[in-house]
């Protein structure tokens, strides 16, 4: 079985979507989508620097119109297993068929500026945990009045919260473990994004979905999600809640994935699968960052896939 794999935010590089458009109708695709989440995709997928495409409201879109735009082109036949990593659970959700690529884009870009705004309301941060217990972490995480945001898997815990909270936990960190500040606007997935969640519900009953036409796990528990009107529920609630995707990849070893191609900006997760699904079974993996990476994800779903099975 072969699993398809949406990063988020924090994988993007500068110019990392020049040689998609290449490709025949990508720039007119990026272009339309472009007006759907309110900031121009062509421009920061070229020529946009680090800083600018930090930019939560810019970023968030970006990313899910790449896994769109390098999923159309790859295909999704004979792929069984699909699944996003925090906004990229909206890429993932539209190559499942819940979401239409133009519903994930305007979604993305309501996210993206939400988030935003709710990350200055008030300062917070995120940092990661590696190595330790992790219920030791987790423990030493809510001591210190934070959340544990990004479950990731690997020895790798991410905490989030108020400034001084973080620099309490890096002052005395778990047994083990090393504390690194990361470059985010704020506290994602925890209750400091709940203006983001409230705008969100006042957007979803306005998306129509359908049911997952293949296997769509969940950030909420790792778990296939089968109704489609449950996706969009925790789509909206997953800017609150903690991403699992520890729990995710458990499940890409219950279901027997054997192939796992990461879209791009692809990398990031393509590591986390490669040190928690080692040893014997481990995944075949191919990272899909160029048109040039076509053929190798192709005959990856040639040779893997095929088993869909719809949702499970």
């Amino acid at each position: 079985m072969l699993a398809v794999l949406s990063p988020g935010q924090g994988s993007q590089k500068p110019g990392f979507l020049i040689p998609w458009l290449a490709l025949p109708g990508a720039e007119d695709r990026l272009r339309a989508w472009s007006a759907l989440a309110g900031v121009d995709l062509v421009h920061l997928g070229t020529e946009a620097g680090a800083d600018e495409i930090k930019d939560t409201a810019r970023t968030q879109p970006l990313l899910v119109a790449a896994a769109l735009l390098a999923g159309e082109q790859l295909g999704m036949d004979g792929v069984g297993v699909v699944a996003g990593h925090s906004v990229g659970e909206l890429g993932a959700s539209a190559l499942a068929g819940v979401l239409t690529p133009d519903a994930a884009i305007t979604l993305a870009g309501v996210r993206g500026r939400e988030m935003a705004a709710a990350c200055a309301l008030e300062p917070t941060g995120m940092s990661a945990v590696l190595g330790g217990d992790a219920d030791e972490v987790v423990t030493a995480i809510e001591k210190n009045g934070l959340y544990p945001a990004n479950r990731n898997g690997a020895g790798q815990i991410v905490a989030a919260g108020s400034l001084p909270g973080l620099a309490d936990l890096a002052a005395a960190p778990p047994a083990k473990a090393r504390v690194i500040a990361l470059a985010v606007a704020g506290a994602f997935h925890t209750p400091y994004m709940a203006p983001a969640e409230a705008a969100l519900a006042a957007v979803a009953p306005g998306i129509t979905v359908g049911d997952p036409v293949r296997t769509l796990l969940s950030n909420f528990d790792g778990k296939p999600v089968t109704d489609g009107g449950e996706v969009l529920r925790r789509l909206v609630r997953q800017v609150i809640a903690p991403v699992r995707w520890d729990l995710c990849m458990a499940s890409l070893r219950e279901l027997g994935v054997t192939g796992v191609i990461e879209l791009p900006p692809a990398g990031t997760l393509a590591g986390l699968v490669k040190r928690e699904l080692k040893g014997d079974g481990a995944p075949e993996i191919v990272t899909l960052n160029t048109p040039d990476d076509l053929p190798a994800a192709r005959d990856l779903i040639a040779r893997h896939g095929g088993n869909q099975g719809g949702a499970r």
